[in-house]
């Protein structure tokens, strides 16, 4: 068997895989294709499965036409009905899910697979490295099931399920399982959770408890679930579920895959950080010290003080007095010049009017009886 070097390899994919993820085969078919001689690169025929192919660059062709270029990727969720098979072909005869699709123009499989009497959730896609993922062992996405089974279990059975029950082909995995309803019979709906991909799991892990299913129905699997979705049809995923399927089989945990990183309110911008720093440093230095303005009349300073502190008393400018006369006290400040041309009218009794009122300007007329200009009072 011929062994490529690192170099030939780099870049390159087998060609049994490119096949299959062009639609032409499965990888099985694919590979049968490739011994028996109906497929060639850049004109020579090969017969490795594994032989290294650029799809880009490579001229591959299969019985004579050419590789078609890879179609779009697609991803379905089926609801499947009871009596259908999940491959292609089956020796007994009996119907496929494929059959319920119709025509399409890419190449779906299914994602695993659900027993023949077991309806539910399945999902379709032509994107073979994601549903190789899915069902790798290592992956453990969780599947939920509805199972109506013989009897109701007690608690301990229950809690013997959670931890694993030891089967023909080895002990069963952790996994979640509780009571949801009773029937009238004695029977009763139970509700389980497994992240392994065995064969009949369900069905044998409850019969060899002594309570065998009569019914079982595939709820969700890795996390997306029918959502009201009639027996029989199929839906496209939405772009977040697809988001969630790739984010799940990356290794992100099933209750945080899908989520929106966390964004600030609508209209609020988010702050600077080199702003933040800036101002913590500013805020660090303290309060801001007294501002100076002069005083009234130009002479001396002002402190105007700081919120909720009293001002400090600043010192006076050289050669002018410590106290500004603006800020004399009452007492000391000087009276205002008399009206009237220096003589000072307070206090005499010819010219008092109603109290201590100035008569008015003027000299007196009509014998100085205090007949001024404004008549009698």
């Amino acid at each position: 068997m011929k062994e490529w070097t690192e170099e030939e390899l780099e870049g390159k994919q087998r060609l049994a895989k490119v096949m299959s993820a062009r639609g032409i085969a499965s990888r099985r078919a694919a590979e049968q294709m490739i011994a028996v001689g109906k497929v060639s690169v850049n004109d020579q025929v090969v017969h490795h499965p594994g032989h290294p192919v650029d799809p880009d660059k490579d001229r591959i062709k299969v019985e004579g036409k050419v590789l078609k270029r890879a179609p779009r990727l697609v991803y379905y969720v089926l609801n499947k009905p009871k009596g259908y098979i999940t491959g292609r072909d089956d020796p007994k005869g009996r119907p496929s899910v494929l059959e319920l699709l119709g025509t399409m123009p890419e190449r779906v499989e299914p994602v695993g697979r659900l027993d023949f009497n077991t309806e539910g959730v399945l999902l379709l896609t032509n994107d073979g490295p994601l549903a190789h993922k899915l069902t790798h062992p290592s992956t453990g996405v969780p599947k939920r099931y509805m199972a109506k089974i013989y009897r109701t279990p007690s608690e301990s059975t229950l809690a013997r399920i959670e931890r694993g029950v030891m089967l023909e082909d080895g002990p069963t995995g952790p996994c979640k399982v509780r009571v949801m309803e009773s029937t009238d019979a004695g029977n009763c709906w139970v509700e389980i959770t497994v992240t392994e991909g065995r064969n009949r799991l369900v069905r044998r892990l409850f019969a060899s408890l002594g309570h065998p299913v009569a019914k079982l129905r595939r709820e969700s699997f890795a996390t997306i679930a029918l959502r009201d979705l009639e027996v029989g049809m199929m839906r496209p995923l939405t772009s977040e579920e697809i988001t969630r399927l790739h984010e799940l089989v990356e290794g992100v945990s099933p209750g945080e895959a899908g989520k929106k990183a966390k964004r600030s309110k609508v209209g609020f911008a988010k702050p600077d950080p080199a702003w933040i720093e800036k101002r913590t440093k500013k805020q660090h230095r303290g309060p801001k010290p007294a501002r100076k303005f002069p005083a009234k009349g130009g002479r001396g300073t002002v402190n105007t003080p700081v919120r909720g502190k009293p001002a400090e008393a600043a010192a006076p400018a050289p050669g002018r007095t410590p106290t500004s006369p603006a800020r004399r006290p009452e007492a000391e400040r000087p009276s205002p010049e008399p009206r009237g041309g220096g003589r000072d009218f307070r206090g005499t009794d010819d010219n008092v009017r109603g109290g201590d009122a100035p008569a008015p300007r003027g000299p007196a007329r009509g014998g100085g009886r205090g007949g001024g200009r404004g008549g009698r009072a």
